[in-house]
Order: structure tokens, then C-alpha cells, then sequence
């Protein structure tokens, strides 16, 4: 493990030098500060959450621990999912896609030690995010259920080797994939990953079954609910390894917590060595194949042409090439098809949901929820705006002096980005509202003041994106993915959720008054009115401030930057 280890030294070097460096003062210490902080109150609010769920499970007799046990294997299987995916995107950028690797690979160093080294970069860079957000849910089974300190220490030790297990997988697949598929194909590979989370997310949750907990009468007899509450995950699952180690030490079984763990750490010393052996096999070949041309793994017979009908100059011409960019660059497709299954899963969840039976007047519940609803559809939007147009300027890379020189000043073009992701997430998020909406059959009234505010937010989620991804733009990431987590891209997504949360909180009050008077036939006073009236005309304002202003910015500081 001496070479391994010594390849990661540029690494540590790298970081001790960012910490160190006091090039701009209290700037570079107060960023990891501010984020720490954030990350903090995430952290924390995940943890309160689940003592709040855990102890409200437990108050529940007969079936209380019964939920806590599946909530916690749905999290398990949930947390696997995650990275192994991860794991995959992580590994085929760094074993074959990363610019450094020519330099790697000329050092008088075996192949397979190189791998190793890119393969535990690659396993931390997949799996801190996830490991840090699994531990507040853990902590606080500890707390709950009363465990003593051994439990505490043992979550990590039965974390790790799951996470050994799930990188392992995901670099013997993506080696074998690189193998089998044509190595000029090598950036289409995300294609076909994507269909598969595609089919997998789906199936898996619906395995799963989650509306079971919440609705007991599904089952024939409450004996036949419990015992598929009952029912054991698969054993064979590394997650199911964990669940029953972390469940054994929970209730003061170590011996069975002990055994659990060793069966982990073997599965995690099988795969490791057998990635290692498959490597120094196949790694190498795959690597050689991956230099060669690229070719699209869909072909297209049809060009778009250079000019737009009934326009020319370069605006149009600018826009043409950003449709091509995105035609062109396949790594963005599985993200495409990644948000197909999640809006899927996400309509289908609202179709599930057994209203009749819960004790709140359906009519109320069904209209409240269709209005939180809105939020939940923002932050989706939110969320899919930082994948694909906050670093769209940044995406221009060296090029960007290209832009430059165009006869077209920077402003028009951040306008011309905004258009072109605008449409589409616009069509995206009404969909979305409309077709939750229709599911839960709510009033017309909520129907059209949904429709109407999801219409106002999404231009200025999508201007905030444009516009602080040209304030902060990354021209040196090698993929869109790693712009999100910037610095950049956390203010975007702070101010994004602060913007929402404003438009939610003007429209509760008159919402609601609205809403009541139109269920119980009653009319509304002139205060009423003339609240709804400033509300509303307050939401319109921040939504027009929220276009305008952020992409005002982003202009300014391109064309006063020296990019």
C-alpha cells in the first residue's frame, strides 16, 4: 500500500495548501466556516427530526418498534442505493475520464496500484456526504432506545464496511461496462447508467411499499399487517448485513451485532481483493480503449441548422449552439432520465396516499396539501436548476473568451441561457403541479392559485441560477456536478429556498381566508381584501425583483471580471 499511498499525497497536499494559504485573508477561512455552519444546521435538523419520529413510534404499542425496525431498513437500503450510484459517477471520472491520468500512468508504478489509489479517492468523494447524513438518524436510535456506549462506536465500524462494499460494486461495474462497450462510447456510458437508477430507484421503492405505513386496513387482518411488518429484508443484501448489527447492538445483543460485522468486513475484503485482481487485468485495457475518439452513442440524421428561420445574427446563433452543446454532451442524459424516475415516484406518491382515511376533513387536507405542495415543487426545481443552469456558464470553459468576442454583450447572452433552460423547467414544474394537483382533487380556486405561482416562481429560480452561476462561474470543473457543491452553488441554493419560503408565507394568510370563505359560503371583510391585495401584489414584486436583479449582477461582474 506504499505507492497507493504515496499517489494520494498531491491530495493532501492540495488541501493542507487551501487551509493554509492566507493569499486572501479571512475570505478563505470564513467559506468553510459559513459552510460548516450550514451543513451543521442540516445536520441538526435531521437529528431532531428523527428523535421526534422515533419517539412518537415508540409511543405506538404493538407496533411501534415495528415501524422504527422498517423505517430503519427503508434507510439502509435507501443509503446503499445512494452510493452505490455515487460510486459509480465517482469512479468512471476517476479511474477513466480525469485530465491527470496520462501523467498517473507514465510513473514507474503497476496499474493495479494505481487503481487502488483512484478507487479510494473515489470512495471518499462518494460516500462522506452520505456517511455524515446517516449518522444524526443513527445517534438517535441510540438516544431513543436507550443504547449504551458501544452502540455509538459501533456505527461507524459497521458503516465503513458497507461503504467498502458499495464502492467495490460500483468500480467492478463501471470496469466492466468500459470493457464491454465501445471504448469511443466511453462518456455514453452515463446514458446507460441512468436508465438503470432509472429502473432501479423505481422498482426498488416500490418494492418497499411505503403507503403501508400509514395504512393498516390494506391488510385483511391487523395478524397479516404485522407480519409483513415483520417480514426480514434479503439476506444477501450488504444493507440488510448492517441493519441486523446495528439492530443486535441497539437491543444489547453483541454477539449477534459482532457476528453481523464480520460478515460485513467479509464481504468488504472479498470485493476489495477481487477488484484489485479483476483490475490488474482489465483496468488497463479498458483505459487504453477509453483515449480513442468519442462517438455518439445515438446517432442523429438530422442537424439543427445554423440559423433559426426568420432570424439571423448572433443571438439566434448563440442559442442554436447551447442546444447543440447539450445534444452533444451525453453525460447530461442520465441526469435526464434520473429526474424522469423521480417525478415518476413523486406523482405516484401523491396517487397513493390514503386520504379517506385520515381523521382531517378530506376537502381541507386535500387543498393543504396541494398548497405545501407548491414548496415541494420548488425545491425539485431548485434542485434540477443547479444541475443544469447554474453551471451553464461556467460550462463555456476556455472558450469563454469565444463569447467575448461575439458582437453581442454579455448581458444578452446570460439572457439567451435563461430562455433556453426557462421553457423547459417551466413545462416540468406545471406538470408536476397540475398533475398532483388532479390526484388530490382540489378546488378550482387552489388549482389555478397553484398553476398561477409555480408560473411567477420558476423564472426567478431559473434567473437565480443563471445569474450566480455568472457571479460565481467554475470554467475548470471537468464535470457540472462539481459546480453544485461551490461555493456558488450553496448561495444559490440558500437563496433559492429563502425565496420560496417568502412566496409560501405572503400567499398562507390570504390563501387560507380565501379558502374558507369559499367552503363556507361567507363572504370577506375589506381587511381581508386588502391584505390579499398587498400579499399578492408583494409576491409579484419579489418575483419580478428575483428575474431581474440576480441576472443584472451576473452581467455586471462578467463584464468587469478578467475571465
Amino acid at each position: 500500500m506504499n505507492n497507493p499511498l504515496q499517489l494520494l499525497t498531491p491530495r493532501l497536499w492540495s488541501l493542507k495548501n487551501s487551509i493554509l494559504s492566507k493569499n486572501e485573508g479571512n475570505k478563505r477561512i470564513l467559506k468553510p466556516i459559513l459552510l460548516a455552519g450550514i451543513g451543521a444546521l442540516f445536520w441538526s435538523g435531521i437529528f431532531l427530526i428523527s428523535i421526534r419520529v422515533l419517539s412518537y413510534f415508540r409511543g405506538i404499542e404493538e407496533i411501534g418498534d415495528l415501524l422504527s425496525v422498517k423505517l430503519l431498513s427503508m434507510m439502509f437500503v435507501i443509503f446503499f442505493s445512494l452510493l452505490i450510484f455515487s460510486g459509480i459517477l465517482t469512479h468512471l471520472s476517476k479511474l477513466y475520464l480525469s485530465k491527470d491520468l496520462p501523467l498517473v500512468h507514465s510513473l514507474p508504478v503497476p496499474s493495479h496500484e494505481i487503481f487502488i489509489s483512484r478507487w479510494l479517492e473515489g470512495t471518499f468523494d462518494s460516500a462522506w456526504m452520505v456517511l455524515i447524513y446517516a449518522l444524526p438518524i443513527l445517534i438517535s436510535y441510540g438516544i431513543v432506545y436507550q443504547a449504551s456506549l458501544l452502540f455509538y462506536a459501533f456505527i461507524p465500524m459497521i458503516l465503513f464496511p458497507m461503504i467498502v462494499m458499495a464502492s467495490g460494486i460500483s468500480a467492478v461495474l463501471v470496469m466492466a461496462a468500459v470493457l464491454l462497450i465501445p471504448a469511443s462510447r466511453i462518456r455514453s456510458l452515463f446514458v446507460f447508467f441512468g436508465l438503470s437508477v432509472f429502473i432501479i430507484i423505481y422498482v426498488a421503492f416500490r418494492m418497499l411499499r411505503p403507503e403501508r405505513l400509514v395504512d393498516p386496513e390494506a391488510f385483511s387482518t391487523i395478524f397479516v399487517y404485522l407480519n409483513s411488518m415483520r417480514t426480514p429484508a434479503s439476506p444477501y443484501l450488504p444493507s440488510t448485513w448492517a441493519l441486523d448489527g446495528v439492530m443486535g447492538m441497539l437491543h444489547g445483543n453483541s454477539m449477534d451485532a459482532l457476528m453481523n460485522l464480520a460478515i460485513s468486513a467479509s464481504g468488504a475484503f472479498t470485493i476489495f481483493f477481487f477488484q484489485v485482481i479483476l483490475s490488474d487485468r482489465i483496468y488497463f485495457k479498458g483505459l487504453s480503449k477509453a483515449q480513442s475518439g468519442r462517438e455518439l452513442f445515438f446517432k442523429r440524421k438530422n442537424r439543427i441548422r445554423a440559423e433559426i428561420r426568420g432570424f439571423s445574427g448572433p443571438a439566434p446563433a448563440i442559442a442554436v449552439k447551447e442546444i447543440k452543446t447539450f445534444l452533444r454532451d451525453q453525460t447530461q442524459w442520465s441526469q435526464v432520465f434520473l429526474i424522469s424516475a423521480l417525478v415518476i415516484i413523486y406523482i405516484y406518491n401523491f396517487k397513493v396516499l390514503p386520504l379517506e382515511k385520515s381523521p382531517i376533513q378530506t376537502v381541507y387536507l386535500q387543498n393543504l396539501l396541494s398548497f405545501l405542495n407548491m414548496g415541494l415543487v420548488s425545491f425539485v426545481l431548485i434542485a434540477i436548476t443547479a444541475r443544469f443552469a447554474y453551471p451553464a456558464v461556467g460550462m463555456e470553459k476556455e472558450a469563454f473568451w469565444l463569447i467575448r468576442s461575439t458582437p453581442i454583450c454579455l448581458k444578452s447572452f446570460l439572457w439567451i441561457k435563461f430562455m433556453i433552460y426557462f421553457i423547459p423547467l417551466l413545462v416540468l414544474s406545471e406538470i408536476l403541479v397540475v398533475a398532483t394537483n388532479i390526484l388530490l382533487k382540489v378546488t378550482p380556486f387552489i388549482m389555478w392559485l397553484s398553476a398561477v405561482t409555480v408560473f411567477l416562481m420558476v423564472p426567478g429560480i431559473v434567473s437565480m441560477g443563471i445569474g450566480i452561476g455568472a457571479i460565481y462561474p467554475d470554467f475548470k470543473s471537468e464535470n457540472p456536478a462539481q459546480s453544485v457543491t461551490s461555493w456558488g452553488g450553496l448561495v444559490f441554493m440558500m437563496t433559492g429556498a429563502v425565496f420560496v419560503a417568502a412566496v409560501i408565507m405572503l400567499e398562507a394568510g390570504p390563501v387560507y381566508r380565501l379558502f374558507m370563505a369559499d367552503l363556507k359560503g361567507h363572504g370577506m371583510n375589506f381587511i381581508d381584501w386588502a391584505w390579499t391585495a398587498i400579499s399578492f401584489s408583494g409576491v409579484l414584486i419579489l418575483s419580478l425583483s428575483a428575474v431581474f436583479f440576480p441576472m443584472h449582477l451576473g452581467g455586471k461582474r462578467l463584464e468587469s471580471s478578467e475571465y
